[in-house]
């Protein structure tokens, strides 16, 4: 078994032995093929649940610093992030952010899958919020399928600025996949935009949070 096979069913079992996860949808997920998968944020573990029960390995986007802290708990972050499948990107540089969509586009021309929040960051207090448009991007640029997700209660689990995990029931809802034309990259942004909006529509749908009409900003970035 890789590494990749042992955490994410170590994670798994862990899981369902300690929060009795609400599961429903997976048999949408498609079986083959470059697939974008859209969950809501709520939480720090959103990754770590998508990861070990999606059917299919989802690669998503983790902080460097996990990647790169010293000493043994910096090691044991790295092995873990590693074997769940996640890329190291730099954050809140735009150079940083051109790069990171490259990587994006590369797991996608390989048929893989990649995992990407709309929302950009954790909602703080549980409302769903506006979409920034890199989604859109790969979704045009690709021709991928994308999947919308909601996760429902994660954000019980650890509450914003806890170290501290709880076990909590949680529900994950895997949508059914939403097709757009591949434009390409030469796409416009109302474009962008449009198809944006119709992922956060359907990820509305499937958690039933009320929804705000602007980008939600990381604390301390106003």
């Amino acid at each position: 078994m890789s590494v990749y096979e042992s955490t994410r069913a170590a994670s798994r079992a862990a899981f369902r032995l300690s929060c009795r996860p609400r599961l429903s949808g997976l048999a949408n997920f498609p079986a083959s093929g470059p697939v974008i998968v859209a969950p809501n944020h709520l939480s720090f573990l959103d990754s770590i649940i998508v990861s070990s029960f999606m059917p299919r390995r989802v690669s998503f986007f983790a902080k460097a610093e996990y990647f790169t802290s010293p000493g043994f708990k910096g090691a044991a972050m790295r092995t873990f992030f590693e074997g769940i499948g996640s890329i190291p990107v730099e954050r809140g540089e735009q150079a940083a952010s051109v790069a990171a969509l490259q990587t994006a586009l590369e797991v996608l021309d390989r048929g893989d899958v990649f995992g990407i929040y709309p929302e950009g960051t954790r909602s703080r207090d549980g409302k769903l919020y506006r979409g920034k448009t890199g989604v859109g991007w790969l979704a045009l640029t690709t021709g991928a399928p994308v999947v919308p997700v909601g996760l429902i209660g994660t954000e019980k689990l650890q509450p914003a600025d806890s170290m501290m995990v709880t076990p909590r029931r949680f529900t994950m809802k895997v949508g059914e996949p939403l097709y757009f034309d591949r434009v390409g990259p030469g796409h416009s942004l109302p474009q962008r935009r449009e198809v944006t909006d119709r992922i956060m529509e359907a990820i509305a749908g499937l958690t039933g949070q009320e929804r705000v009409g602007r980008y939600n900003q990381r604390p301390g970035a106003e």
